[in-house]
């Protein structure tokens, strides 16, 4: 009997994790190239995750930003987001030009991420591109979800086009703020 209700009660708190799991919106990572072709047919801007895997702040970013629901249904909607390993061998073609793995020191980095990173290899690093490819802002270092929430609403919705940030700071309401 006691077996029963312990197995009961497993199967229910199992039940109850994965529907919780199952509501919370996960970012849809492309590779580059997907996301570059996607943004050909539908146009829209491209995020880019720009980590290592040896990167902890990457790490902690991943866990508490990118998880975060309000985040990853921006980032969705209205980007084409990208995960880009700043170290990953494999070669990528971009604009008709070929970006190649860099051998250096102990990893050595790839050529689009310095290109995307203007040489400044610092992790997390997120990058913004417009519809066009065009660099919009690369910004390093690591962000919470709601001080991240506000620059991807500001880029995704494309307020950066025609109010500078500092008024959108001001007119910007907060998913985080309760009232």
């Amino acid at each position: 009997m006691r077996l029963t209700f312990v197995a009961i009660l497993a199967f229910i708190l199992i039940t109850l994790t994965s529907a919780k799991k199952a509501e919370t919106p996960a970012v849809n990572w492309l590779t580059f190239e997907q996301a570059v072709e996607k943004a050909k047919t539908e146009k829209r801007p491209i995020f880019i995750d720009v980590y290592t895997d040896w990167c902890g702040w990457c790490k902690v970013m991943d866990k508490n930003t990118f998880s975060d629901p309000e985040v990853a249904k921006i980032l969705n909607s209205k980007f084409y987001a990208v995960k880009f390993d700043a170290e990953q061998k494999e070669n990528v073609v971009f604009n008709g030009t070929t970006f190649k793995f860099v051998a250096s020191g102990k990893n050595g980095y790839h050529e689009l991420a310095a290109a995307l990173l203007n040489n400044q290899l610092s992790y997390p690093t997120v990058v913004f591109l417009n519809e066009d490819f065009a660099m919009i802002q690369p910004l390093a270092g690591y962000r919470k979800a709601d001080e991240f929430h506000k620059i991807v609403q500001f880029i995704g919705y494309g307020h950066y086009k025609n109010i500078k940030w500092n008024d959108w700071e001001k007119q910007y309401k907060s998913p985080y703020v309760k009232g």
